[in-house]
């Protein structure tokens, strides 16, 4: 129940992955073995691109969706002010410490009028801004920030990371300048993601320099292996990226959580049907989780955990959650979920709930 953080490898991804393995020529090579390897990453190069809403030849292959947004923030934001959603993603968070940011409602969706008063006064700015939320799958209102930024001559890239593979991810739909997707977040290999750029994206420096490869754009001999089993991946998980089933089976897991004393996370928002975070209230985010993964259901902390200490997740903190954002847990179902997992995980929480909360009450009393 963890597949926000890797999704389970597909079928189709896995046999892409273990056939490009036996092509032993580097795709910047010009004998026979090198154009074969180049052959099948141009191959994927047109898949990824086609499935995404972009052109080939604007797409930069990386090692993910962390490198995509970092280059995003390097390139784009060059002599630009800096604007980030407060729940974005550290990734991009990291990219750009300094960054301004645009506040969020209660359900996490970022605030549209803010965003305009901010950049009528910073121009021209680079806003990030998440498609989907890792943690509550909150979908933000990325076509209309969209408008405001072409309107106030912004640029905007998108984290679509999570987004991809489960609702329509489109890079000339959207009307964005870039978006950042990753492999292993909709069933193919770790270790490739892409940033796909429109056509008058600003021109891109390279992060990373080498040997010129991606056009120049991005050093490094590129994983011809993963990147076959990422285009298996995109194209199976981009043709019905929105299973109403899993958003059933969400809801659920949330009405069985919620009669045990949970709430339900940016419940009122729209959000991807895989995803939910459910706050136990007085219950540690950590504890749930370990209660949880010795009944053998893996789900990840609303909260990041580091030298014993629980740090309140900064996308719950922005939404003004207070207490509750130390005491969340994400649940994401994976492509090949069933009701039988959902039950399995709604049993253990409903005793993992009656076991820390009167702990916690009698501890009070």
């Amino acid at each position: 129940m963890d597949a926000n953080a890797s999704e389970p490898l597909r079928p189709e991804a896995r046999a892409a992955f273990v056939n490009a393995l036996d092509i032993i020529g580097n795709p910047s090579s010009i004998h026979a073995a090198g154009r074969v390897a180049r052959r099948l990453m141009e191959d994927a190069r047109e898949t990824i691109a086609r499935c995404f809403g972009g052109t080939a030849s604007e797409l930069i292959f990386t090692s993910g969706g962390t490198e995509a947004d970092a280059l995003a923030v390097h390139a784009l934001g060059m002599q630009r002010h800096v604007l980030i959603g407060s729940t974005e993603h550290d990734a991009i968070r990291a990219a750009a410490p300094d960054a301004l940011i645009v506040p969020v409602d209660a359900q996490g969706v970022v605030d549209l009028a803010a965003l305009n008063e901010i950049l009528m006064e910073r121009k021209p700015p680079l806003l990030c801004l998440m498609l989907a939320n890792n943690e509550t799958g909150t979908i933000q209102p990325v076509t209309e920030a969209a408008a405001l930024c072409r309107q106030h001559g912004a640029v905007l890239h998108v984290d679509a990371v999570q987004a991809a593979g489960r609702i329509d991810v489109n890079l000339a739909a959207l009307g964005v300048h870039s978006i950042a997707v990753s492999s292993h977040k909709l069933g193919g290999p770790a270790g490739a993601g892409a940033l796909l750029l429109a056509p008058d994206a600003p021109h891109i420096v390279p992060l990373i320099r080498g040997g010129g490869q991606e056009r120049g754009r991005r050093g490094g001999t590129p994983p011809v292996a993963a990147i076959a089993g990422f285009a298996a991946a995109a194209e199976v998980a981009c043709v019905h990226p929105d299973r109403p089933d899993l958003a059933a089976m969400r809801d659920a897991a949330e009405r069985s959580a919620i009669a045990c004393g949970a709430v339900v996370c940016g419940g009122a928002a729209p959000r991807l049907g895989n995803t939910t975070s459910l706050a136990l209230p007085g219950v540690r985010a950590d504890a749930q989780v370990i209660a949880l993964d010795l009944e053998g259901v893996a789900v990840s902390a609303g909260a990041a955990c580091s030298s014993g200490k629980v740090t309140a997740s900064h996308v719950l903190a922005a939404m003004g959650l207070g207490r509750l954002a130390g005491e969340a847990i994400r649940i994401s179902l994976p492509w090949n979920a069933t009701m039988a997992d959902v039950e399995a995980f709604t049993a253990a929480y409903a005793r993992m709930a009656a076991r820390l909360r009167p702990a916690l009450v009698s501890r009070v009393a």
